[in-house]
């Protein structure tokens, strides 16, 4: 996964759960915690390199034996880390590999851009899925009232299902990005922030945090 960002300011972190924010306004506003970082940089990547700009972070910690060996030899003595990630950038020069990254790069009021998986809802029909309204509920309505309606025939689509027909099926589990949020609230000691509206995901999600 790859994140094309101009400003160095990014980090991982999981979802803890939302919590009722009050302002200095004496406003209630919805609010979602992270535990975030830290991050050690695992490698500088550059376009004479590599052809592209680009900050790989190691995130978390997992066991040795759950690590293939040339994941192993590629971080070496950094750590074991459970998530690896890359962050495009346009200037490099500010980093070098064995650096950390933690809640202390942000600041209350910066404008961030959370993306994360959404929450997993198996196998659903057209009303929850794609908002279907369903048949009548009188008129000898009896066992439809929730069902899709007619996807096609003779006289549509030369009498086959057209491609991407809204139909039951898989829904959640995509990635999904939230914009325009902000940071109402910054622990450095406990790497924890505080991002205002809602993140996608369960609690325990990763997440990408990106300030533009």
């Amino acid at each position: 996964m790859v994140t094309v960002i101009t400003v160095m300011k990014f980090i991982l972190g999981r979802k803890e759960n939302m919590v009722s924010f009050v302002g200095s306004d004496g406003l209630a506003t919805g609010a979602t915690l992270l535990s975030v970082g830290p991050l050690v940089v695992t490698q500088v990547k550059t376009k004479e390199t590599d052809g592209y700009n680009a900050i790989q972070v190691g995130f978390g910690t997992r066991a040795t034996k759950n690590i293939s060996k040339s994941v192993l030899g590629h971080t070496k003595d950094l750590g074991n880390f459970s998530v690896i990630r890359e962050f495009r950038v346009e200037d490099v020069g500010v980093w070098k590999k064995g650096d950390t990254i933690d809640a202390s790069s942000f600041m209350v009021g910066d404008d961030v851009t959370v993306s994360g998986t959404s929450k997993g809802k198996g196998f659903q029909g057209t009303v929850k899925r794609h908002g279907f309204h369903g048949g009548p509920r009188t008129h000898g309505q009896k066992h439809s009232e929730r069902e899709p309606g007619s996807i096609g025939g003779g006289g549509r689509a030369g009498g086959r299902v057209a491609k991407g027909m809204r139909m039951a099926g898989r829904m959640g589990s995509d990635r999904i990005t939230v914009k325009g949020l902000h940071i109402l609230g910054v622990d450095t000691e406990n790497g924890k922030i505080l991002v205002s509206g809602c993140v996608p995901g369960h609690t325990g999600t990763l997440v990408e945090v990106v300030s533009k």
